[in-house]
């Protein structure tokens, strides 16, 4: 971008009177110049602070429900002024700057006042993001007193007042000062960014910007500050300020950094695989920074190790693959700018027994340009009936393989379509059975024929990269081929990321922009015609040109060595803002805040500086950029640093630590200490000693400025001695000893979260000689399930523990939760706060620090909190239903837990109906227990929508229901599914006239011609003969089941604890003579069973429809009956079924009635 006449194209130069605006609908770019244009009104400026936000809200010193803790902080008293405005001069027509620096979270609501009076933000007049006003062509009337006001939670405090006065113009050449420079800032995608630039100097400066393409988004305000608006990723870069008055030009950088929130690629998907297997979880984000990647297995963080591994950066696989790999697997990402996270499910089967052999005889038995047909011989060794074949193939020279399988079971041949003409590829064919899959068959090479009708490679291509961002093409038009050339399909790889990306072209040459700087880049054609796709041509390989760096270094520190020196390390920028090789590395640095600064510049591959011959006690502020052959790159932010009054004594060994404080755990050990109390004496790092019974077995040595450190990997139960030394190049100083029992194991482990996390807490190179103790004592109290009151006492303070002074505390606590890290804090002024707002049945961990002036000590021990649950505050989500197969009278319900399950989820409830409009009691309802995630209804009616909702419930109580989900179920029945039992009493019917028939034939009886007293005589014997038997064998089964009732009553177990599984208690409807289970054990795989029932005549003997026609159901004929039966009578009745909810059923001792009922 270069603002100015044309489209970008040009130079247009500002003075300091003008207003640049850009309109999209326009190739130019228009000056006004003339009176100032207002624009930024009262309104507006009321809207802006009454409409911001949440982050620059105004902090409170009260418990904090709507704001961020983190981002904002409790002042003790009124805000203070870092720079306040002081009298100057400026001459008419030139620039001037009042300073008013006061903290960045109220910046926001900080205004001027000019005589005591607002004064309005105008074209000229503009407030910079740090607060200072900026006053471009000046005029007599600018002369005045002004003041700079902070507005704090309902009062303000005022600025000293400083006098501006105005001077004529002499017409003396001045030389040209940046009165404000850019200066690095870091903005949010579709925030708004002020990059101020200020010049004074006579003859009057001409500014100028110099980037990218931000035409439609930018203004040039108050003599040359750039607004830019609603930011996009690709504003992000180094903006160039130039100014111009024709005897010298100054210019000034400044580096725009863009957040983008984490976004997904590629998401997880759902696995189902058997065991012993390799699988991988596949998880691709962008964002920036770069996003941090985290798995974690059913809420717990998943620890990479020998069986689960990290690989292409973000993806998780899982080795040799066993059951209790099972469960719900997330990809967490998260970087400054958000958060997000996608899960899977993983689920693992056992073959149940071998797998087939490899395919025999793989041909192909027919090849033409586009396709080919495999066919193939069984395996030797099926293992199984019904197989199933999978075909995999690849061009050759690839790895990546893609699969076709067949159509249907015993099929032995498919055809493979979509192939390239003349094109060799590899395939290869693996048989399935029930086991799983089987061994593979060798690979076959198969070459398609060549096609004359669509074009062949276009020659003569060719790359060049013009800049770093973009790359010119061009071919000729191919030699073979039938027929007009229609299109070109243009095809480059980023060698770097490896996914292939296509473009179609018209022409014979293209130009690539929008590519990364300094990156290899792989381009190949192909040719289209009115038959299709032609012959791809072969990889050229370029590499676009490089540039400046686009990023600074990393994770600059200083350290000061003595009164003279002080080191400076650092980090290169990231990869991916090099934007080629670094050849060196510029340092600038400054005393105090000055503007003139001093460089050094050291080697591309020099990560590491001394700058000595600096003054003593003198606090110097130091910055670094990375520099390519194009340039130099951002610089880092300014960090400071202050030499020593006077040089540390190193002529002997420190003195002992003047505390050590211990606290045991499990397995570790968290050591607290504080430094000798003679600070004249050099200490280069402490050394800490631990071990069972002696302080030698194990020695650690940590930095000077650490001051706690955790001794990890402990037996539990075991009696530790620990000793701290301070060392320096002498030796090691007086050791202080401490002794602690580690905690007894009590089956959890420590967390994984390093309580004393400092990331708050900034090192100093000399320790504070009096530093405050932390507070003790600390105690976090579950009142609700979003608060906890956190209480401490401080030691510092009379026995009465009253606060006379004016220190404050500061409260921190974090959640050990993966994806909200994110430590919070909030200021306090007593010994005690409520912590609120936060999220039920979550670990809290919390830690006090008291600040008192300038003084702070460091951070307490920690105490934790676990909050009380409540009730769901999420329905059941991905809630799905599909028909079982071969059963069309049957469904399956599949859901996914609630996002906000607020404590252990006990319990579903599936309720459903053919009318989503009905009041909810009208709803059949299914109950389900709280660790399963499937659940089947039989005997639905037939082409008929059922709509389906799921609630969850924990020990709280139930949740909200879920969005409504409809069903058809089809037209008409499969065969092998009985579709109407309602046909059961004229079966009854035929069988009686079935069994009289019998019986008139085994007594002779064959029609009307015998005499009456004979069929009198008949039917009396027949009668008593039949009764005889029925009662007979009737007791005899009876007094079996109740044998098998008292067996299975003092043996039943539910699944998961027996691998037998017993049948469920059933009771005889009398009415219809149907069974309902009385008892569900509850299972906890959420895997469906179902036991077949007998259905159709052949399942039952002659003897079997003599017991049911005198109303007993043989006990081998009810055997293990589906589960959902209950709701299989309700949707035939047409009624609610009682619910009967199974979390604590116990298996009822059952009775045995003489012949008509069992119960």
């Amino acid at each position: 971008m270069k603002v100015g006449a044309g489209r970008w194209g040009g130079t247009a130069f500002v003075v300091a009177f003008s207003l640049l605006r850009i309109y999209p609908e326009r190739d130019a770019l228009q000056l006004q110049s003339g009176a100032p244009t207002c624009i930024l009104s009262s309104l507006q400026t009321h809207q802006r602070r009454t409409q911001m936000p949440e982050s620059q809200m105004p902090p409170k010193c009260e418990p904090l429900r709507n704001t961020r803790p983190a981002r904002c902080r409790c002042l003790a008293g009124m805000p203070r002024f870092a720079s306040q405005p002081s009298p100057a001069a400026v001459h008419l027509g030139s620039s001037q700057v009042m300073a008013c620096e006061v903290n960045g979270d109220l910046v926001p609501f900080a205004r001027w006042e000019k005589d005591r009076l607002p004064l309005e933000p105008s074209a000229r007049l503009v407030q910079l993001p740090s607060g200072a006003l900026v006053i471009s062509n000046a005029t007599e009337a600018d002369a005045g007193l002004y003041r700079c006001l902070v507005e704090n939670v309902g009062s303000s405090k005022a600025s000293d007042e400083a006098q501006l006065q105005t001077l004529p113009e002499t017409g003396e050449e001045r030389k040209l000062e940046f009165l404000v420079q850019p200066a690095p800032v870091t903005k949010a995608v579709g925030a708004d960014v002020l990059l101020p630039c200020l010049v004074t100097g006579f003859p009057a400066p001409r500014l100028r910007w110099m980037f990218g393409d931000n035409e439609g988004r930018v203004e040039l305000l108050g003599g040359g500050s750039l607004q830019i608006s609603n930011l996009t990723e690709e504003d992000a870069g180094v903006y160039t300020c130039a100014a111009d008055s024709g005897n010298a030009t100054v210019e000034a950088q400044a580096q725009l950094t863009m957040q983008v929130p984490p976004r997904f690629v590629k998401r997880p998907d759902n696995i189902y695989a058997y065991e012993s297997m390799d699988i991988v979880f596949e998880c691709e984000v962008s964002g920036s920074p770069a996003p941090t990647v985290k798995w974690v297995k059913n809420g717990d963080a998943v620890i990479p190790s020998d069986y689960f591994k990290i690989i292409k950066e973000h993806n998780l696989q899982v080795l040799g693959l066993v059951k209790s790999d099972e469960g719900f697997y997330q990809c967490l990402a998260e970087n400054d700018a958000g958060n997000i996270q996608s899960s899977a499910q993983l689920r693992a089967a056992r073959p149940a027994g071998p797998a087939p052999s490899p395919p025999r005889d793989v041909v192909a038995s027919l090849v033409s340009t586009r396709f080919i047909k495999l066919t193939w011989r069984p395996p030797a060794e099926p293992h199984g009936d019904e197989l199933t074949f999978s075909v995999f193939y690849s061009q050759e020279g690839t790895s990546r393989e893609r699969v076709v399988n067949t159509s249907r079971p015993g099929e032995m041949q498919v055809t493979i379509q979509n192939l390239m003409p003349d094109t060799k590829y590899r395939f290869r064919v693996v048989a399935h059975n029930g086991n799983g899959q089987g061994e593979s068959s060798a690979a076959l090479k198969v070459a398609t024929q060549a096609e004359v009708q669509v074009p062949g490679p276009a020659p003569n291509l060719q790359a060049a990269s013009n800049s770093p961002t973009s790359v010119s093409l061009s071919w000729d038009k191919p030699l073979t081929g039938n027929g007009e050339m229609l299109t070109y399909k243009l095809y480059y790889t980023d060698k770097s990321f490896g996914s292939e990306q296509d473009v179609d072209v018209d022409a014979q040459s293209y130009a690539m922009t929008g590519l990364k700087k300094n990156t290899e880049y792989s381009f190949r054609v192909v040719a289209n015609n009115q038959h299709g796709p032609g012959v791809s041509t072969d990889d050229i390989v370029v590499r676009t040109l490089s540039d400046v760096p686009s990023a600074p270094p990393q994770n600059l520190t200083v350290e000061v060595q003595n009164s003279k020196s002080i080191m400076l390390r650092w980090q290169p920028p990231p990869l991916s803002g090099q934007n080629g090789e670094i050849t060196s590395y510029k340092i600038r640095y400054r005393k105090g805040y000055r503007r003139s600064e001093a460089a050094e510049t050291t080697a591309g591959t020099q990560l590491v500086k001394l700058i000595d011959g600096l003054e003593r006690g003198t606090e110097y502020s130091f910055r670094v950029s990375a520099m390519t052959v194009n340039g130099t790159g951002p610089a880092t932010e300014w960090t400071a640093a202050e030499t020593f009054e006077s040089d540390l004594d190193e002529s002997r060994v420190p003195d002992q630590p003047s505390s050590l404080h211990v606290r045991p755990l499990v397995s570790s050990i968290v050591v607290s200490w504080t430094p000798p109390e003679n600070q004249d004496i050099v200490v280069r790092g402490y050394s800490i000693g631990y071990g069972i019974g002696s302080p030698h077995t194990q020695t650690i040595k940590v930095d000077y400025k650490q001051r706690y450190y955790t001794i990890e990997n402990l037996d539990p139960s075991s009696h530790y001695v620990i000793t701290l030394k301070a060392y320096n190049n002498m030796g090691e100083g007086i050791p202080v000893y401490e002794s602690a029992n580690t905690r007894p194991q009590s089956g959890t482990n420590d967390l994984d979260v390093d309580p004393y996390e400092l990331s708050h807490a900034p090192y100093t190179p000399v320790p504070d000689p009096s530093p405050m103790m932390p507070p003790v004592g600390v105690q976090a109290s579950v009142l609700t399930h979003d608060t906890i009151k956190v209480t401490w006492a401080d030691n510092s303070l009379p026995k009465n523990q009253k606060i006379t002074d004016n220190r404050f505390y500061t409260v921190r606590w974090k959640t050990n939760i993966p994806a909200n890290t994110k430590v919070k804090t909030a200021n306090a002024t007593s010994l005690s706060h409520m912590v609120t707002g936060l999220k039920p049945n979550t670990l809290y961990e919390f830690s006090v620090m008291v600040t008192k002036g300038r003084r702070s000590s460091t951070w307490s021990m920690t105490a934790q909190g676990t909050t009380f649950e409540t009730t769901p505050s999420s329905s059941p989500k991905d809630v799905t239903v599909v028909s079982k197969e071969n059963k069309p009278r049957t469904i399956i319900v599949n859901w996914q837990p609630p996002s906000e399950a607020n404590g252990k989820i006990t319990g579903y409830i599936i309720y459903y109906s053919t009318d989503v409009n009905a009041e909810v009691h009208d709803w059949v309802i299914e109950p389900v227990v709280g660790n399963r995630l499937t659940h089947q209804i039989q005997d639905l009616t037939l082409d008929t929508t059922y709509y389906f909702k799921i609630q969850a419930r924990n020990s709280k109580g139930m949740g909200p229901m879920s969005e409504a989900v409809h069903f058809r179920t089809p037209k008409s029945t499969l065969g092998g599914e009985r579709g109407d039992r309602g046909s059961l009493p004229l079966e009854k019917t035929l069988l009686a006239l079935q069994v009289i028939l019998l019986s008139s034939r085994m007594f002779g009886w064959v029609g009307g011609n015998g005499e009456s007293h004979i069929l009198v005589i008949v039917i009396i014997i027949s009668v008593g003969a039949f009764t005889i038997i029925v009662v007979v064998v009737g007791a005899f089964l009876c007094t079996r089941k109740r044998a098998a009732s008292k067996s299975s009553n003092g043996s039943h177990k539910y699944k998961g604890n027996s691998k037998d599984l017993k049948p469920p208690d059933l009771w005889i409807h009398h009415e219809r003579l149907e069974l309902k289970p009385m008892d569900k054990s509850p299972d906890p795989n959420p895997v469906m069973t179902e036991t077949p029932i007998p259905r159709t005549s052949q399942d039952i003997t002659p003897a079997d429809r003599l017991l049911i026609l005198i109303g007993w159901f043989p006990p081998h004929l009810s055997g293990h009956e589906s589960e959902d039966s209950m709701s299989a009578l309700a949707a035939r009745r047409g009624m609610r079924p009682k619910m009967m909810m199974p979390f604590d059923a116990q298996p009822p001792q059952r009775k045995c009635v003489f012949v008509r009922m069992c119960v």
